[in-house]
């Protein structure tokens, strides 16, 4: 234990003796090392924000949008005309046992007044079930009911852009969307920023689409699931009786889409999951040209370290003693580089997180990894310069200008 001692205090001695080439030697390490680490952080941060925001939909939840499906794509779903509300009244009386509950919906943008402030956002003509099946908490007043008529219920974010603050007492204050009077009858709990809806606006479905639109089709019917054993049941039930309705027989052809957020969820994560991977690959090549830049720099420290090897060789130092001081001082690069990029990573994504008011994910084992790889960059790249090291011949070391 006493020569391991002796052998670190030499080796950060003959570091410090060229302070400029040991700090280039960890500088490389640093970055590479805090690049995985934020970029592993952020990443997983990004995937928390997307599953929260899915999850926020509701549960059991399963949209169904007009427009065509191919391969889970949508062409042109924003044109199309394809869902009505005698379809959703159909999927409610068809008794499909997977089903639970419906609500029609018709959302699109409008401009929104309220004294002399205004906002363009998104008006969302909903029934009565939309917030169960949503997941729509009330903070204040109550949500739409059936037999409403021009009322509003405002999203959180919506009350600040107008009143200047999301704590304002707003109920029964009058605003004005596309022209007509709306009464505001409650207002949202916030979702925060892992979801949109707390732009939204909301009033009874017919005056959405009668008197605001004034359209006579539906942007998307929202269907929960009886539970979520029964999603897939639920969405092949919808869809075949859809295909029945319009008479379609050839699901390829299908004028609408059908998605759970069980599958929104599923994709949400393979992308983010891929998109993570794929970011810590351009952070893993930094560690290796960093790994390179200490194998350079070690190769360079033999090359002038020549006659003292020499001489420790021709006093008996033994070629395992000389292979182990060079793996100690490159061990020793990668060692404090490893745990200055930890904290750089760190704090990068502490800074993201605060930046995009997003959470803060670390990584336990992607740290302890990254602190791994580090050392094992040290005794990989090390280790070709130790082995030249401990390979001269005394006499021609002796002899080295």
């Amino acid at each position: 234990m006493t020569e391991l001692w002796e052998l670190i205090k030499e080796s950060v001695h003959t570091l410090r003796l060229n302070k400029m080439r040991t700090g280039l030697a960890i500088l490389g390490i640093v970055i590479g090392i805090g690049s995985v680490i934020a970029l592993i952080s952020i990443g997983q941060s990004s995937q928390k924000s997307v599953t929260d925001k899915i999850a926020s939909l509701g549960t059991n939840l399963i949209t169904v949008s007009p427009g065509s499906q191919t391969s889970g794509m949508v062409r042109g779903a924003t044109t199309k005309k394809t869902l009505t509300l005698v379809d959703a009244e159909a999927i409610k009386n068809a008794g499909l046992s997977a089903v639970k509950s419906i609500s029609s919906e018709y959302s699109g943008r409008l401009q929104v007044v309220a004294g002399d402030n205004n906002t363009n956002t998104t008006v969302v003509g909903a029934e009565s079930t939309y917030s169960s099946i949503h997941n729509i908490q009330i903070n204040s007043g109550r949500f739409i009911a059936d037999g409403d008529s021009h009322v509003a219920v405002l999203g959180s974010s919506v009350v600040e852009d107008l009143y200047g603050s999301s704590n304002y007492n707003c109920i029964g204050e009058t605003i004005r969307i596309n022209g007509q009077n709306f009464t505001i009858i409650g207002v949202t709990v916030a979702k925060g920023s892992s979801s949109s809806a707390d732009e939204y606006i909301y009033v009874p479905l017919s005056v959405a689409m009668k008197q605001l639109f004034g359209v006579n089709y539906l942007t998307s019917i929202a269907i929960e699931a009886a539970s979520s054993d029964v999603i897939v049941r639920a969405q092949n039930q919808v869809g075949y009786f859809l295909l029945t309705r319009h008479k379609i027989t050839d699901v390829g052809n299908a004028d609408f889409r059908i998605r759970s957020s069980e599958e929104m969820l599923s994709t949400a994560t393979s992308v983010t999951g891929t998109f993570t991977a794929l970011l810590s690959g351009v952070a893993a090549i930094s560690l290796v040209v960093g790994g390179i830049g200490i194998m350079n720099i070690m190769l360079v420290t033999v090359t002038e370290r020549t006659r003292e090897i020499g001489l420790r060789k021709a006093l008996g130092a033994k070629k395992k003693t000389i292979i182990t001081q060079f793996l100690t001082e490159s061990v020793i690069l990668t060692f404090v580089g490893g745990i200055i990029g930890i904290l750089l990573g760190v704090i990068v994504s502490y800074s993201y997180s605060k930046i995009n008011s997003s959470s803060f994910t670390i990584s336990v084992s992607s740290v302890a990894l990254a602190f791994l790889v580090s050392v094992g960059i040290g005794i990989v790249f090390g280790w070709y310069p130790a082995r030249r090291a401990a390979g001269l011949q005394p006499i021609e070391a002796l002899r080295y200008e």
